[in-house]
């Protein structure tokens, strides 16, 4: 698919991730910001877990809520969330330090409740029948925009201005910029309310199916869950005795690696698509395993690069299996119900990953690598029984 084929509103949607992927390097200082001022991998590990089961009860009751309204004001509210957590732990200083950053993080984690409604907002707002093409545009766009702004952030605040107290005001700068994107949201993104998600006639809830996407949710939340980025800042900066700019560095790689990947997912063959996700599996499985073995910062930056190429590759196939199990009129509710389920697995994987991390510093990818393999095994066997080709195809 072309960029000129793209309709106006979803170029518009994909747009606005491109203006906030720069943001995203907060993802990295603020695990880095902490072990800094004197946490522990384990303590960071511990930290976010406390987090996630404060947020635990609001998944689904603002899956719900927005679904009943315009899911537009969901991605305002996610955007202001977030700006006042960056600006809390941009403040967070002196004796009540730790305070300020417990509340600035479990606001950020009400922001990560809502994310849900960017899928029901990509599920009403692309075009049914583009939905694998117009995904491969949606992950382009603000891979591009790291791979321009990410090196030059992590050579900032890792060479020229390195430290917690620089990293304190990143936070506070994207923090206030929040308002620009809110902007954005509120003047360019068309709403979608509730009568535009009218259910398509002759669709029929495939339940048998979502049960087995809810499996594969739950190995695929496993795996990445146990070797987060705080494991990969750990090992790199601690152990490896590199700094924020060489983090980068690996995002900026893993950003080339999806942007080939989505040109390369254009040109899979129709009905392949299991295939294609089953191979992925065995990409992720091959980056845990090199991972385990404590590679050096270079094989590092390639296999991380390589994991991304293989996750680009088949994400835009298994969003349309998934987008073909839930009707489009609770979208909202339905997602917000899968992040739930995701969230309740993934409950307490921080502390477990920051434990087996203290232990040894790329445990956490041996993990994650049993997790990748019975994931793709599962992949296989269904492509064997021709599931996907019944309902994606």
């Amino acid at each position: 698919m072309r960029w000129s084929e793209v309709p106006r509103d979803a170029k518009a949607y994909m747009l606005y991730h491109t203006l906030i992927a720069p943001g995203l390097i907060v993802w990295i200082l603020f695990p880095l910001y902490l072990m800094e001022t004197g946490y522990s991998v384990l303590e960071v590990g511990a930290f976010f877990t406390a987090i996630n089961i404060v947020a635990v009860p609001l998944t689904y009751l603002f899956g719900r809520l927005f679904n009943r309204w315009d899911i537009k004001k969901g991605l305002i509210v996610i955007d202001l969330l977030d700006g006042i957590a960056y600006v809390l732990y941009g403040l967070a200083k002196g004796a009540v330090a730790p305070l300020i950053l417990f509340a600035g993080r479990t606001v950020e984690k009400l922001s990560t409740v809502l994310y849900p409604l960017y899928r029901a907002y990509e599920q009403i707002i692309y075009p049914e029948d583009k939905y694998e093409e117009i995904f491969a545009w949606h992950l382009r766009l603000p891979e591009i925009a790291r791979l321009i702004t990410f090196p030059v952030l992590g050579y900032i605040f890792g060479y020229l201005y390195p430290g917690a107290e620089n990293y304190r005001w990143a936070f506070v700068f994207f923090g206030l910029f929040s308002a620009v994107t809110v902007a954005y949201i509120w003047f360019f993104l068309p709403p979608v309310g509730r009568e535009e998600r009218i259910t398509p006639e002759g669709f029929t809830f495939k339940a048998g199916e979502f049960k087995l996407l809810l499996a594969f949710e739950a190995l695929l939340t496993l795996a990445w869950a146990l070797a987060p980025e705080l494991v990969l800042i750990n090992y790199v900066v601690f152990v490896l005795h590199k700094t924020v700019f060489e983090v980068t560095l690996i995002a900026c790689a893993s950003s080339l690696a999806s942007i080939i990947g989505t040109y390369a997912s254009e040109r899979v063959p129709k009905g392949k698509g299991f295939q294609v996700i089953g191979l992925g599996m065995f990409i992720n499985a091959l980056y845990a395993l090199v991972m385990a073995l404590a590679p050096p910062f270079w094989l590092v930056l390639v296999i991380y690069t390589l994991g991304d190429f293989g996750n680009t590759l088949w994400f835009p196939f298994y969003r349309s299996w998934q987008f073909s199990l839930i009707p489009k009129e609770r979208t909202s509710e339905f997602h917000a119900a899968i992040s739930s389920y995701n969230r309740l697995i993934g409950l307490f994987t921080p502390f477990v990953a920051g434990a087996l991390a203290s232990l040894h510093a790329t445990l956490p990818y041996a993990a994650s690598l049993v997790l990748f393999l019975a994931a793709g095994a599962m992949f296989w066997w269904l492509a064997g029984k021709g599931i996907y080709s019944k309902t994606a195809s």
